[in-house]
């Protein structure tokens, strides 16, 4: 009896050691497996060189350029009580015919001074939203090709370059971004530099059916000021990598300039091209000689065509 449960001790000890997440080492960076990603044998380093070299969640973006498709557009403007001063709510739709693209607004309401008396956007946050996913005139010869773009906030100024910086962030959380003062340094979370600033973390689960790897970032408590992308979790498709899901915190404090945002993305495929579905953003930020602005906008894009 003694030796069966001295055994028994042994074997549920054994287990109980299987069951406990593991570190692995990646550069300087310490990455937590779960029991599912260890028993999948997955490839961490492989995983992580992926990871900071992805451009699928770019290209999302970039696919929604030789499309044609619908959208519900939801942007909501508050005070500093989150009470509603101004708010836009739209039905519009791209088409896309030899080479171009073009909008059209199928419905729209607005309240509040959400427009100026000559119709032209109050806020920042509105001038930011319509630059990402409203078409004045035809665009033409555009394309998907992610190989090249550059964002150059550095031949901007003012407004225009403070809305540049934060496509930058927007489209390439994660990354080194020049042409941001003193933050440049703080964007790359893949950088063995920021290892020691975040927590990691690598799992298994299933996302619309499909089976993803998720992968989570978060920074450690005392090192915010560090980082600008306090935290992220990416939920990557198994047999390609692709994006799949995002959602990010992003924030920043300095004298002149300063953010608090949180992000989430959707992905869908149409026709063998990931496209983003739903854009979520809730922002508070406040720029030099700019009043500060409180904005939550919604995104919903469906019915696209080729």
């Amino acid at each position: 009896m003694k030796i069966t449960g001295i055994l028994f001790c042994m074997l549920f000890y054994t287990y109980c050691q299987a069951q406990q997440p593991l570190d692995t080492l990646v550069g300087k960076k310490v990455i937590t497996l779960s029991n599912v990603v260890i028993d999948n044998k997955l490839d961490v380093p492989g995983f992580i060189h992926k990871i900071e070299n992805d451009s699928s969640f770019y290209k999302a973006f970039l696919n929604l350029r030789i499309l044609g498709y619908k959208a519900i557009n939801d942007v909501r403007m508050l005070n500093k009580k989150d009470e509603l001063i101004a708010s836009l709510h739209s039905k519009t739709k791209q088409y896309r015919k030899h080479g171009c693209r073009f909008m059209n607004t199928i419905e729209e309401t607005s309240t509040g001074d959400f427009y100026t008396d000559d119709h032209k956007y109050n806020y920042y946050t509105a001038q930011m939203y319509a630059s990402l996913f409203f078409t004045k005139d035809s665009v033409c010869h555009e394309t998907n090709i992610v190989a090249g773009t550059d964002f150059n906030p550095k031949s901007k100024s003012g407004m225009e370059k403070h809305k540049e910086q934060l496509k930058m962030l927007f489209f390439n959380p994660g990354r080194r971004i020049s042409g941001l003062p003193f933050m440049s340094n703080k964007t790359a979370i893949y950088d063995d530099g920021l290892a020691d600033a975040y927590d990691m973390d690598i799992d298994m689960d299933v996302l619309d059916g499909k089976p993803c790897y998720i992968f989570h970032q978060k920074v450690k408590q005392g090192k915010e000021d560090r980082v600008v992308v306090d935290e992220m979790t990416t939920w990557f498709h198994v047999s390609d990598m692709e994006v799949m899901a995002r959602k990010y915190k992003l924030s920043y404090n300095a004298a002149f300039y300063d953010f608090k945002v949180e992000m989430e993305v959707q992905m869908t495929q149409f026709n063998g091209l990931t496209v983003p579905s739903l854009i979520r953003y809730t922002g508070n930020w406040k720029a030099i000689m700019k009043k500060r602005e409180r904005g939550i906008f919604t995104a919903t894009l469906f019915d696209f065509t080729n």
